[in-house]
């Protein structure tokens, strides 16, 4: 008779979150107090577990973080929601998105898409060009990485009110702007 499974793919999957810094299956398992037979039973590679990693950040970020409303103002709603998952997953946040080995650029690739979906559907900004939105998506997202990395190392401590006028005082002085913010 076969072994029953005592470790799930969730299971996996969760502790690859929680050691997304040193993301090797021995280091997983090591975090799990097993060997690396359950992660490569449940996965083909390493490559298809961190697929599989990625694919649940992006639900969890897409469903339950970036959804929250604050103030009723999309981008500005975005930045606290970012901001705020920054403070409370201080180090998944610095994985995911200032550490590109940890997935920088596909976050960045991500949360663009992501911000671009989002205000294109508000009303308020239904009128605005491409540019214009990679622009407010450019200066905002800025500011708010800015934030978010010196709040979550203790560094600075706004107010949400400050945060709150900081973000909009940036959308109003993009949305000023002649030529688009462009960055490579």
């Amino acid at each position: 008779m076969a072994r029953k499974k005592t470790i799930t793919r969730e299971q996996i999957l969760a502790a690859a979150t929680d050691g997304f810094t040193r993301f090797t299956a021995r280091n997983i398992a090591n975090k799990m107090n097993c060997s690396t037979q359950p992660i490569y039973l449940e996965f083909k590679n390493m490559d298809d577990l961190r697929q599989a990693l990625f694919e649940q950040i992006y639900d969890h970020l897409q469903y339950e973080v970036f959804t929250v409303e604050h103030t009723g103002n999309t981008i500005i709603d975005l930045a606290f929601n970012y901001i705020h998952f920054a403070r409370r997953e201080k180090k998944l946040y610095r994985s995911l998105y200032l550490e590109e080995y940890g997935g920088g650029k596909e976050m960045q690739n991500f949360s663009y898409t992501y911000f671009v979906n989002t205000v294109k559907r508000d009303p308020a900004y239904v009128n605005l060009s491409e540019e214009q939105i990679e622009s407010l998506y450019n200066g905002t997202w800025i500011i708010a990485t800015g934030i978010a990395a010196l709040m979550s190392s203790s560094i600075i401590h706004p107010t949400d009110e400050q945060i709150e006028k900081m973000i909009q005082d940036s959308i109003d002085a993009i949305l000023k702007f002649k030529e688009p913010i462009e960055i490579d």
